[in-house]
């Protein structure tokens, strides 16, 4: 079913329950919210509040054990490991503290790798590459492997990356986490940016300052939504 209503994501008593050993452990417990396009979200709790856990329903990287999750008016809580991989890379793009690049691909190589596994052909492929490696201003460092790029650079090729297949979702964890203040600052900029560009933005952060650039603060504790504010 076509999305038709004007929100990107709807959840409705999204729950998880993982297995350990002989116990069953609840991660999330109904979490029932939607968020429209173009918004600006921040994902707050305390560690074990489930918030890794919703952020993996999102981004298809996991299944419910229970509820619904459409995604652009699609249902896709229970699509195959296969068809969530192809949900992943047409419409979700990652961002993560600890950046994932490859260290052996420079950054336009680390850029273009969603496109390589999206099918986009050669001449394409490297004109998008480039024109996101542009968009956060790392032209002049795209020939660069990650060791020879700094904390904050890394970031910058993580979020062009992020970018290239021109996804519905922008999804990141702890996006400032292993960078100096500064530097943080200025991958906030460019989220500020992306959103300004069009772009739907979930952003995991146990920072309120961080929070408060947002436009809606999500608050989650003990698997449940403890409060969903907009600023």
């Amino acid at each position: 079913m076509p999305e038709t209503n004007g929100y990107l994501i709807e959840t409705r008593d999204l729950s998880k329950t993982y297995r350990l050993g002989k116990l069953d452990v609840p991660a999330l417990r109904g979490v029932t919210f939607r968020v429209r396009r173009n918004e600006y979200i921040a994902i707050m709790g305390p560690s074990g509040s489930g918030k890794s856990t919703l952020m993996n329903l999102l981004g298809c990287l996991d299944t419910p054990t229970d509820g619904e999750y459409r995604l652009e008016g699609v249902e896709v809580s229970g699509f195959s490991g296969e068809e969530l991989a192809a949900i992943r890379n047409r419409k979700i793009g990652f961002v993560f503290q600890t950046f994932n690049l490859l260290p052996r691909a420079n950054a336009f190589q680390n850029v273009e790798l969603p496109l390589i596994y999206a099918g986009v052909g050669k001449e394409e492929r490297r004109a998008r590459a480039g024109e996101a490696i542009r968009a956060v201003g790392l032209l002049d460092r795209a020939r660069h492997r990650p060791s020879e790029l700094s904390g904050g650079e890394r970031q910058r090729v993580a979020i062009a990356r992020a970018l290239v297949n021109r996804p519905s979702l922008i999804l990141a964890d702890e996006p400032t986490g292993n960078l100096d203040s500064a530097t943080g600052e200025e991958i906030l900029a460019i989220f500020d940016s992306i959103r300004k560009a069009g772009n739907t933005i979930l952003l995991v952060t146990h920072e309120e300052e961080i929070a408060r650039r947002t436009e809606r603060i999500i608050r989650l504790l003990d698997g449940r939504i403890a409060d969903d504010r907009s600023l």
